[in-house]
């Protein structure tokens, strides 16, 4: 396949990666800090019965999620992907507002994830200056996606190996420890029924923490971005969406009921949410307890690894969508010049540049980064709203224009139960995101919280009403499919 994409012209994408870069993605996409940390917070929150309801829940909307993402990027494997769906399948002023809200997303998070490669540092170098950390691992990135689409690939193939490996062998441990054959005695369920486990707080705690797993879902649908770049869109892409259903299973699920089992919900030490936390990382704590010294230091590094992954696939992510808006006149057109190696190389410098300048606002402005932070906290669920309505809307226009599904190289599944299912879902969890601040008419907590959701609207009514813009009839929707050796 690299022998092909090295054969294009100058000026073109270079599908370059394959199949087993996709399927890592896919695999290790959405493995981090909402894992290997955050996770025992959900426990404490809900209990071990609550917490695994809402992983559950939010892992069904996934996968259909997902679904709906696999059948439009096979038929439409484009860079853009589900902002190119919105302006294609509904309103190019719903596209306009996807495809910024997705890159100020990421722009965001990538400012994020190097100030936390700092703070995950420190634990071994506390006496080293914390920009130096962040600077290098900027610059880290960059090269990565500067230098090929390979390159990512194999960047990110490798980190998301390293986390797959590390959740199977914490399943292992666990397991053993569950049974008394490492760390003592046998515990069985007995921490699922201890105090008031295994529902703590009813249905309104059972729903922040929905929110909670929202968030450490998100970055799974990565894997229609990459569809633009991928060598066999039509066979990559199935096969990496039904990983998604064994990720959501083994990695999120059994590890929420390993850390149940072994650490009551009333522990402190489950209260840490953070990357700095990583001493108290539920997977810290079930290794230590099974009698692994070392433990602290070796998830220490698997979290490095984590968040340097999580930041290359940011920058990946927004660079490939400034890319496309630019291409579809949707942003300045020096975004959309590519180098003669297929790279996007204003689009990553200026990402780069946002991402520098947001890190800088987090040490010398911290109003500014507080701000910033709060104005893209909602956009990846509203991203997957996105995403279910764009495949709504395609679907419905495929039946209207007299097409046959078996036209379609990737049927999603339980159509139309899926993307409503996924609309409904991801608006519980948008209203969710801080019901307290309801309770108590606190309008600068609402504000903050709730923040990207006007900016979204901005941004919808400033393009519908500069160009008029109207919802696209479904006999006017346009279905041609995608051609990728014409590129």
């Amino acid at each position: 396949m690299e022998t092909t994409a090295k054969s294009k012209p100058e000026g073109h994408i270079r599908r370059a990666l394959k199949t087993r870069h996709l399927s890592m993605i896919a695999l290790g996409g959405s493995i981090g800090t909402g894992l290997f940390v955050a996770s025992g917070s959900a426990i404490s929150t809900a209990g071990p019965g609550g917490a695994l309801v809402a992983y559950i829940g939010i892992g069904i909307m996934v996968y259909f999620l997902m679904t709906s993402l696999g059948e439009m990027a096979t038929y439409l494997p484009v860079t853009g992907s589900f902002a190119t769906y919105s302006s294609r399948f509904v309103d190019p002023a719903l596209g306009f507002a996807m495809g910024w809200n997705y890159w100020f997303n990421w722009a965001i998070t990538l400012a994020v994830d190097v100030s936390t490669v700092a703070l995950v540092m420190k634990f071994w170098l506390p006496g080293v200056p914390t920009w130096i950390f962040s600077a290098a691992a900027l610059l880290l990135i960059f090269m990565i996606n500067a230098f090929s689409v390979l390159s990512f690939g194999e960047a990110e193939y490798w980190m998301s190996l390293i986390k797959v490996v590390t959740v199977i062998i914490f399943l292992v441990i666990g397991f053993l420890t569950i049974f008394g054959i490492m760390g003592g005695h046998a515990v069985g369920l007995e921490n699922f029924v201890y105090h008031k486990a295994p529902f703590v707080g009813g249905i309104p705690t059972v729903l922040s923490v929905f929110v909670v797993a929202g968030f450490s879902f998100q970055g799974t649908e990565l894997i229609g971005i990459t569809a633009g770049e991928s060598a066999t869109p039509e066979k990559s892409i199935p096969k990496a969406i039904k990983q998604v259903f064994w990720r959501i299973l083994l990695f999120y699920i059994l590890s929420i009921f390993v850390i149940a089992c072994l650490i009551p919900y009333t522990s402190h030490n489950l209260l840490g949410s953070d990357a700095k936390d990583i001493a108290i990382s539920p997977f810290t704590l079930v290794f230590r307890r099974a009698g692994l010294a070392s433990a602290a230091s070796v998830m220490n590094a698997v979290i490095l690894t984590s968040v340097i992954s999580a930041a290359n696939s940011g920058m990946y992510a927004s660079t490939r969508m400034l890319y496309s808006l630019a291409k579809g006149g949707k942003a300045p057109r020096i975004f959309g010049l590519l180098n003669n190696r297929g790279i996007p190389v204003f689009a990553l410098l200026g990402t780069t540049f946002v991402g520098l300048l947001t890190f800088l606002a987090g040490i010398y402005g911290n109003r500014i980064y507080t701000f910033l932070l709060s104005a893209s906290g909602l956009t990846g669920f509203i991203a997957w709203l996105g995403i279910a309505f764009a495949h709504y809307r395609f679907r419905r226009a495929f039946k209207k224009q007299g097409k046959s599904l078996s036209q379609l190289r990737y049927r999603a599944k339980l159509f139309p139960f899926g993307p409503l299912l996924s609309l409904v879902l991801c608006i519980l969890v948008i209203v969710g995101q801080d019901l307290k601040s309801f309770a108590n008419w606190d309008w600068q907590a609402i504000g903050v919280s709730y923040m990207s959701i006007p900016l979204f609207v901005i941004l919808y009514l400033f393009y519908k009403i500069k160009y008029h813009t109207k919802l696209i009839p479904l006999e006017e929707v346009d279905l041609t499919p995608h051609d990728i050796h014409k590129e």
